[in-house]
């Protein structure tokens, strides 16, 4: 069968009855183009036009290659990342309650184990868990900072490998009770503590005055206070009181030792009174004490000089005790 189609001529039909002789030129008509059909048909090809267009339908060529080559790397992009998602989850232990060893409370965040934090961080509250310690350890230091609302920092504990420094308007350590045990300022230290004891071989040094009501050695150690390179003084508006229950005391000095009451008396309270140093007087011309004195007791208590002899010369000067 050819691809061309033939045209037959149209017929025109009337709506009215055909006459005899309309339909004798009809019939032949038909006959004529049946004839025409078949010697096209049989035995002879019509010659075909010789420019014919094929019009395809989709992507073909390079663009195609591309497409092919561009799916292909979303395929593998994909792979790669469901593959370091899968490795991520694994690696940072991640599971519905937090992330490893980080979990996801309602009183907040809770971390078990060791951490390390590189960066700083900010946080309301830090606590360990009831059955353990909380430790913070660093290479260099451990630093901690509070702020106010402008951002200026208030007070700064840091920890370092040579000291612990503390800055801030004052510094206090209180008991579990609450009571002030310890606290520093810019004028004044304060122990609240109800014994300081200091058990260092060297004691306390004090570069200033020092105010206390007691001060006390423990048991069966000596009560040292000493001014290598200065003098000592003991105040008190009523009264300075030196007792030792055990053992002795001593008072030993490079230049003189002063005992002074401005107003009262000075009591010495003992069975007896000795002073194994004193110079004794010795024979010699009459009136001549050789810059010697005897010390002499009233009834009262009340001392005075006498010029010394070779016996007691206190009688001859007793009228200072009436």
């Amino acid at each position: 069968m050819s691809d061309r189609r033939l045209q037959t001529p149209a017929l025109i039909h009337r709506s009215a009855v055909a006459t005899p002789e309309e339909a004798l030129i009809s019939t032949k008509a038909r006959q004529m183009v049946r004839e025409q059909y078949s010697s096209t048909t049989q035995g002879t090809s019509l010659p075909r036009p010789e420019n014919q267009y094929v019009y395809k339908i989709g992507i073909y060529g390079w663009r195609k290659r591309c497409l092919y080559l561009f799916v292909l790397l979303m395929l593998i992009i994909l792979v790669v990342n469901f593959a370091l998602t899968i490795w991520i989850l694994r690696v940072m232990w991640f599971n519905p309650e937090g992330m490893g060893l980080l979990r996801v409370t309602k009183e907040g965040l809770r971390l078990e184990g060791e951490s390390e934090f590189l960066f700083p961080l900010y946080a309301k509250e830090i606590h360990s868990r009831e059955d353990s310690s909380l430790l913070l350890h660093s290479s260099q230091n451990v630093t901690v900072n509070a702020r106010n609302s402008d951002g200026d920092v208030t007070g700064r504990l840091s920890v370092g490998p040579q000291m612990v420094e503390a800055q801030g308007q004052s510094f206090e350590i209180n008991s579990n009770s609450g009571k002030m045990l310890f606290s520093a300022n810019e004028q004044e230290v304060v122990v609240g503590a109800d014994k300081l004891r200091v058990t260092g071989p060297e004691g306390a040094l004090f570069e200033h005055s020092v105010e206390t009501p007691l001060v006390k050695a423990e048991a069966f150690k000596d009560l040292r206070l000493e001014s290598p390179t200065r003098s000592l003084s003991l105040d008190a508006p009523k009264g300075v009181h030196i007792k030792a229950l055990a053992g002795n005391i001593e008072a030993t000095s490079q230049m003189n030792i002063m005992l002074h009451t401005s107003e009262g008396m000075l009591i010495l309270d003992a069975e007896t009174v000795r002073l194994p140093k004193l110079p004794q007087g010795t024979r010699g011309v009459p009136g001549n004490s050789q810059g010697l004195y005897e010390v002499c007791v009233c009834p009262d208590g009340k001392l005075y000089l006498s010029v010394a002899g070779v016996g007691s010369t206190c009688h001859e000067y007793s009228r200072v005790c009436q």
